[in-house]
């Protein structure tokens, strides 16, 4: 009995193994040659389809050149049936008689033959484009290539400059401004055939994109089709199908005959030693059998996938932020990834751009938010490690709307964190709540396919922002990056607008090695002023660690606090733009709302955070906006995104194009002044400073002054003001005092200190 009980078993276990092996062969096969059928499919329709995406790319480039040819020969042969000496003695009276004749001219002027007036003009006011046109058709002695020139008020337009009289002898110059509108309707109405046009100034990768449409997902040529008689080019972007194998179908469907017949031979296989192995009706222990297929689906049944464990401190007012192995990790970031994936999608977007600071755990963390951004089916363009203005460039360069900055900011070396922009709204408060909320209830799409590439736009932001400011005369200015990322561009951009600059710890190293790369500390500045005053340069400039925030020291080693450049950033902008709104924080200065007021301005005061400005700034249409910490916001001329690189190169173009050609620090002595102190801090642990402000409120009593409770508590008297708010990036208090004088400065500090000592006895106040 024992010996058939085991021959029985032996037999069961040759059966099976020699029944199990067949079928996982079969299995294996058959899916790699359905996979190979689909992968030769994929091959022979995606050549097609780039041969119609090219087809349409060649129809555009002809229509955009038939349309420029039209428009080009009706002005040319106006000008041509007139007198240039004619046009030349009255050039006001011919412009507008030739715009009577021509309506669709929408600007004509005339220059004469030696373009003195352009050599000598304010390029500021009279557009550095404009004048690089006129020149270039002289020195070429015909007409310019048309090209598209935008402004601010009336949006883009396209230019051409044409001779007056013969090539030989040129008499003068007309400068023609066209709509725009006619071009983009010939572009918009050539379908793209599944791919993507783009229509570009300019023949590199970093020029200027003018016109975009078709699928977000096309990978863009990397060479274009010029469109003749224009600076323009027409880029195609293909289809990208997901092949795996060399792109010869020959190739790939061998490789689906092998795998299908392959599968089908062991299938008949498995069929024969089926047949072979036959077991004994009498020989089944069905009891045996029966149990162990119920123990086996019981070990076979899968158990829900684990949530990740996510420290709800890290989702911050407006960004989120931890220490990297403690309460940020891989994990997180890719479950992070998948809740802002999740979210896009709600909003109907689908692409989003991603980038890094110079800290060491970026890459790993890049990777992971992408890995969750692609599980929640969003597309994704890696721009690398660049400051923290960048990715919001990139946001619109692309036309995503959407980008994270992977970055600590101004935190130590083991922070790192995530500032978040979804459909051009820099996520705060709420919006951040949300997303820690679908982390924590575990409903997180895992099954998406998006993609990722990676594109280097850092050289299309140094050249966007060079095109547009020139510093009249050239300044020497110290760099201090401080080790961050900054160190990476900021001075290529400042040598770009026409500064010499001497770079002092500008390459990047996310360990910091030498100061904490946070300038709204004066003892970080303080390297910063050594070499100002060892140099003799005219000014120190220095950028945090992500590059979005300004510190600027004199000459004399002066530090100039950000609430006094906030005043002069708001004269210069409102010198253009009258009556606008210009936003600050409840840290700054007092004097600040008087200045803005006296350069023709609306001053409001408002609370502390980058998404918190940006979001008033939408709101109120705010063509400016500063915070004492050094974030400044230019919507004038720029996006209006914090930017500590553009604001560095804004006020450098200020400084140098003083019509008095006074120094920096005259400038800045125009600026007024009281006695005040910087950003004072006091520590406390994670979350306490919260609390602290709740109880303070309850207890404080400053039964004379004006309190402003939008953002902390700030006591206001006529000779000065004190405020204690929560940092909503670090667990500690800020505080700031300014006053007219020492004694005021002194008496307002005392009156802080008894009602914070009131709270907490035990608090080391810095002050």
């Amino acid at each position: 009995m024992a010996i058939g009980t085991a021959r029985t078993q032996l037999h069961d276990l040759l059966a099976g193994w020699q029944r199990m092996l067949p079928l996982g062969g079969a299995t294996v096969l058959l899916l790699l040659g359905m996979f190979f059928a689909w992968q030769t499919w994929l091959i022979a329709s995606e050549h097609g389809e780039i041969e119609r995406v090219h087809a349409v790319q060649d129809q555009a480039v002809r229509a955009l050149a038939a349309e420029i040819a039209s428009e080009r020969s009706t002005v040319e042969k106006a000008l041509a049936a007139r007198d240039p000496a004619v046009l030349m003695s009255d050039p006001a009276q011919a412009a507008t008689a030739l715009r009577l004749q021509l309506p669709q001219i929408l600007r004509l002027e005339f220059y004469s033959a030696d373009l003195n007036e352009v050599l000598h003009a304010n390029y500021r006011e009279f557009g550095y484009a404009k004048a690089a046109q006129l020149l270039s058709a002289q020195g070429a002695g015909e007409a310019s290539s048309m090209q598209s020139i935008s402004y601010d008020h009336v949006g883009r337009r396209l230019s051409l400059v044409i001779p007056l009289g013969s090539p030989r002898h040129v008499q003068g110059w007309a400068w023609v401004e066209l709509s725009f509108a006619p071009l983009q309707r010939v572009f918009e109405s050539i379908a793209p055939a599944g791919g993507r046009l783009v229509l570009q100034q300019g023949e590199n990768q970093g020029d200027m994109q003018l016109l975009s449409h078709g699928a977000a997902s096309a990978e863009e040529g990397a060479v274009g089709k010029p469109v003749p008689g224009s600076k323009f080019m027409v880029k195609a972007g293909l289809p990208a199908a997901f092949v795996v194998l060399p792109r010869s179908w020959p190739l790939s469907a061998l490789l689906s005959l092998l795998g299908l017949g392959g599968g089908a031979f062991f299938l008949h296989l498995r069929k024969r030693l089926r047949e072979r192995f036959v077991p004994e009706p009498e020989e089944i222990a069905l009891p045996a059998r029966i149990g162990r297929s119920a123990a086996s689906g019981s070990i076979a049944a899968t158990a829900p996938q684990a949530r990740v464990a996510v420290d709800p401190s890290i989702f911050r007012a407006y960004d989120v932020r931890g220490v990297v192995g403690k309460t940020l990790n891989d994990d997180v970031a890719r479950a992070l990834g998948q809740s802002i994936g999740m979210s896009m999608r709600d909003k109907g977007l689908h692409e989003i751009v991603v980038g890094r600071d110079g800290r060491l755990s970026g890459l790993a963390l890049v990777a992971a938010l992408s890995d969750g951004l692609r599980a929640a089916g969003i597309d994704v363009i890696d721009v690398g490690a660049v400051p923290t203005p960048v990715v919001y460039y990139a946001t619109y360069r692309f036309d995503t709307g959407c980008g994270v900055a992977v970055t600590g900011s101004h935190n130590p070396p083991d922070y790192n964190g995530f500032k978040i922009v979804i459909g051009g709204e820099t996520l705060a408060e709420g919006a951040i709540q949300e997303l820690y909320q679908r982390i924590a209830g575990g409903t997180l799409d895992r099954d998406g396919q998006g993609r990722r590439r990676q594109i280097d736009v850092a050289p299309d932001y140094v050249e966007k922002i060079v095109s547009d400011v020139l510093a009249e005369r050239r300044l020497k200015i110290v760099v201090d990056c401080g080790n961050g990322i900054a160190g990476a561009l900021a001075p290529q951009v400042l040598a770009g607008v026409g500064c010499e600059v001497i770079p002092l710890l500008c390459d990047v190293d996310g360990t910091f090695p030498n100061h904490h790369p946070d300038p709204s500390d004066p003892k970080n500045l303080e390297d910063l002023i050594l070499a100002v005053k060892r140099t003799g340069a005219d000014l120190g400039i220095a950028f945090d660690g992500d590059g979005d925030r300004l510190g600027v020291v004199t000459q004399s080693g002066e530090i100039v606090y950000p609430d006094r450049l906030l005043m002069l950033f708001a004269r210069d902008v409102l010198s253009r733009q009258p009556g606008a709104t210009v936003i600050y924080d409840v840290k700054c200065t007092s004097h600040l709302k008087g200045q803005i007021l006296d350069a023709g301005g609306s001053p409001l005061m408002w609370r502390t955070g980058h998404s918190l400005i940006k979001a008033k700034m939408r709101e109120t249409g705010a063509e400016l906006a500063g915070e004492m910490s050094g974030h400044f916001f230019f919507k004038e001329r720029w996006y209006g995104f914090d930017d500590g690189i553009y604001a560095a190169v804004r006020l450098l173009e200020i400084l140098a194009g003083d019509l008095q050609d006074r120094s920096p620090e005259e400038i800045f002595a125009t600026l007024p002044k009281s006695f005040s102190t910087p950003e004072l801090k006091i520590e406390l642990g994670e979350g306490e400073q919260y609390r602290f402000m709740d109880k303070l409120r309850q207890r404080a009593s400053f039964d004379d002054a004006t309190l402003i409770t939008i953002d902390g508590l700030r006591a206001d008297w006529p000779d000065g003001w004190g405020l204690v708010r929560a940092s909503n990036t670090t667990p500690v208090l800020v505080l700031r005092f300014e006053a007219d004088n020492p004694l005021a400065l002194k008496r307002i500090q005392q009156l802080f200190r008894a009602q914070l000592l009131a709270v907490d006895s035990a608090l080391k106040l810095p002050f």
